[in-house]
Order: C-alpha cells, then sequence, then structure tokens
C-alpha cells in the first residue's frame, strides 16, 4: 500500500477510539520549535575567526568532519535542516553568532545592527528569531561568576551584556511582528561547597532587577530565565536555581524555562508543567536529552519526551509554551542530529494529539483506573508511524526511510568539502 492508503487505515483506527488525524495533524502544523543554532558548530560563535568553546559549565564532545566554520556555511546548513521538518519553524540565536566584520567585539558592546543579517535572513526565509545572551566561553566567565558576581566591575559587564541583548531581542520582534523569546543561563556556581548562598543570589536578584530596568514591550520581546540543579564545575552551588528563578520569574512577570537535562535524572519535567501553568501564563522548554547528567544528547522519542508532549496538549497549554530545542553533539553528522531531535519532538507532540482525549478523561473521571491503564497501553501499538510518514509526505520533506541517505548526499557534496 502507498502512504495515503496507510494513511487512510491509519484514520479509521484513531477514529474507532474518537481521534480525528486530520484535524491532529492540522494542530501540529501550527507548532513551531525553536531550532538552537549552536548545533551547527559545536558552540563556538564567530566573535573571532578562531572562536570556539571555552568552558562555563558547558561541554561538547566529538569533532566529526564538515561542521559550519562562517555564517554562510551555518545558514547553508540551516536551509538543509528546514527542509527536512515538516512546518514552519522558528531559529534560537547565541549573542556569539553575530556579523561581526572581523572586529573584535566584546559582549558589552553588541548591537542589533550586527545581526542585521540575521533579520533579513529570516525575512528572507520567513523564519522567526528568537535570542540568548552568551553567558559563557569568555575571559570575564573563568572564575564560575557572571551576574551573581561579587567583583563590581565583572557583573556590570555582565549586566550590560544582558541590556544589549534584550534589544537586540526587541529588534528581532519588531522586524518580524512577532515577539522575540530571550533565554538568559548563567553558568553561575561552586565545585564545592559554599558557606554563604544567599549572598550570591541576593546579589544575583539585584543584578538580573538592573538588567531588566528597562521596559519593552512584550509585542517585541519577552523575557525568559532559565534554572538548573548543577553544572560541570558547579557541582554542589548553582545560583540560579530552580527554585530561584521559578521565584523570581513569577514576582516579576518573566517566562520561567525548564530544560530536560537541568534537573535530577530521576525528575521528569511533564510533572512539573501542571503545577507551574496554574500560575505562569507562559512557559519556555528547552528539549533535550541528558544522560547521567547534563549531557545534552540529540533528542530522541523516548518516554520523557512523550510524557513532556502529552502532558502540554493534556493541559491544553500549546499556545503558552514555547518549545526550543537544546543539544549539541559533534560525535555525529551535525545535520543528521538537527534532524534526528527536531523530528523526534514533532514526533511526540503527534502522539499527544493522536491520544483520545474525551475517552481517557471518561475514565478518569469515572474512577476506572484499570481502563484508563488499557487504553494508554492500546495507544502504543497504534499505526502511528502511518500519520508521521503521511505528514512528512503531504509536507514535501523525507520520511523517515529517505532521511538517511539525504543528510549523507548533503555530507558527501557539502560537509566533507570543508575539510
Amino acid at each position: 500500500m502507498n502512504s495515503i492508503e496507510l494513511y487512510n487505515n491509519a484514520k479509521e483506527r484513531y477514529a474507532e477510539i474518537g481521534v480525528d488525524a486530520d484535524k491532529a495533524l492540522e494542530k501540529l502544523k501550527e507548532i513551531a520549535l525553536s531550532l538552537h543554532c549552536w548545533q551547527t558548530d559545536d558552540v563556538g560563535g564567530f566573535e573571532t575567526p578562531d572562536a570556539q568553546l571555552a568552558g562555563g559549565g558547558i561541554q561538547v564532545t566529538g569533532n566529526y568532519p564538515g561542521k559550519s566554520g562562517t555564517i554562510e556555511e551555518m545558514r547553508s546548513d540551516l536551509d538543509k535542516v528546514y527542509s527536512l521538518l515538516p512546518g514552519t519553524h522558528r531559529l534560537s540565536l547565541h549573542a556569539i553568532y553575530g556579523e561581526f566584520g572581523g572586529k573584535k567585539v566584546d559582549r558589552d558592546e553588541i548591537e542589533p545592527e550586527h545581526f542585521k543579517g540575521w533579520i533579513d535572513w529570516g525575512k528572507e526565509k520567513g523564519i522567526k528569531l528568537d535570542f540568548n545572551g552568551t553567558f559563557f566561553s569568555h575571559p570575564k566567565a573563568e572564575r564560575g561568576f557572571t551576574l551573581a558576581s561579587p567583583d563590581k566591575g565583572i557583573r556590570d559587564f555582565w549586566i550590560e551584556h544582558g541590556k544589549r541583548s534584550r534589544k537586540i531581542a526587541a529588534a528581532f520582534g519588531r522586524a518580524q511582528d512577532d515577539p522575540s523569546i530571550l533565554n538568559t543561563w548563567i553558568p553561575d556556581g561552586m565545585k564545592d561547597l559554599p558557606v554563604n548562598r544567599l549572598k550570591y543570589r541576593s546579589i544575583l536578584k539585584e543584578s538580573l532587577d538592573e538588567m531588566y530596568s528597562e521596559k519593552i514591550p512584550k509585542a517585541a520581546m519577552k523575557d525568559a530565565v532559565e534554572t538548573k540543579l548543577f553544572g560541570i564545575g558547579s557541582e554542589s552551588y548553582v545560583v540560579g536555581s530552580h527554585e530561584f528563578y521559578m521565584g523570581y520569574a513569577l514576582k516579576n512577570n518573566k517566562i520561567a524555562t525548564l530544560d530536560l537535562g537541568h534537573f535530577h535524572p530521576t525528575e521528569l519535567i511533564a510533572d512539573k508543567l501542571s503545577s507551574m501553568y496554574l500560575f505562569f501564563d507562559e512557559l519556555l522548554l528547552h528539549v533535550s536529552r541528558p544522560v547521567r547528567w547534563d549531557s545534552d544528547h540529540v533528542v530522541i522519542l523516548n518516554d520523557d519526551i512523550r510524557y513532556l508532549a502529552e502532558e502540554i496538549i493534556r493541559c491544553d497549554k500549546l499556545d503558552k509554551t514555547h518549545i526550543g530545542l537544546d543539544f549539541f553533539d559533534g560525535t555525529m553528522n551535525r545535520i543528521g542530529a538537527y534532524a534526528i531531535g527536531a523530528r523526534a519532538t514533532l514526533k511526540g507532540l503527534l502522539l499527544g494529539l493522536l491520544e483520545p482525549a474525551e475517552l481517557l478523561n471518561k475514565y478518569d473521571a469515572d474512577g476506572n483506573a484499570f481502563a484508563r491503564l488499557a487504553l494508554i497501553e492500546e495507544l502504543k501499538f497504534m499505526p502511528f508511524g502511518d500519520v508521521w510518514n503521511y505528514y512528512c509526505e503531504t509536507a514535501g520533506v523525507p520520511s523517515d526511510r529517505q532521511l538517511i541517505p539525504d543528510v549523507m548526499e548533503y555530507e558527501k557534496k557539502v560537509l566533507l568539502k570543508r575539510i
């Protein structure tokens, strides 16, 4: 049978349990993931000709051939990635990815003009832009503290960087007539036991207050703050903990950012969502895959992704949830890594949209735990793959079977020629 016949059979199967597959696909088309630019080059950026990642609680392993070394190569790779994904998606840029013309522009000097090329590119491609300040890979971050530093000079430098990042995000939002989400994550913390946790968190609060002192309309940009349990070099103490940022965001009307890799390995972000939706108008998710630690492995369709996507949809909060990707793996073809991770996230969302919500909620309301669990188990054997393949075909992108030869052809024709 061809893909249309397989899809029609799948539609009938889903209709038997009260699910309209056509409506599920229409809803999926409306979801825009924010792809992270830093998978193209292992978080190197373009501040200097030989820019590369340098500490600050982040680590990329591997040196697979073909990573992008210029903005032109990066945009070529991104064009390829978007051609592999059904739907229309966004791009999340870090501050180190500006066009600096070979000049040294420090973090406290960046301007919207350094990202004009990205604004023009986004308009041409129909891709909306989000932004991130880069509070790592810099001499003024080497001691492990930025916004929470007790050194006023260090602290003021990073406050200015944060202010300028907000202006750049606002420029994005105005140009694209859609708010740009500015996410702020800092690596501040200690490797071993601190004796004054309150001191550094008090400093961080004051720094954030100053960084956010300029009122920028939410129609242009929205601020998000990212929590973390621990990092490399901050195993014992992270200043910007979940409790700190949840409290700060709630009090100051900011978006809280939850990263799948930033909690204890046994914690599920999916379980946190229903509580946070009660108190936050919007959330930002960073979809990653931790393996024993916050390792930022390529996302796959595992239980964590399924539970996360299902919970967003069960809570009916798709329109209040910004979904960004955040992984970087230099051990494999980087275009393929992008495709696997983004497509796995979309698959998780499709699985959630294909749930028989009415029937599951009825069993839940009736207290029929057996029927509820039995139906959840039955869903695992529904013909979800036929729906996904049909979605890819109608969107004009490769099916899963076609993905490998497509990516390897790009590697042969483009990536390997960069060596």
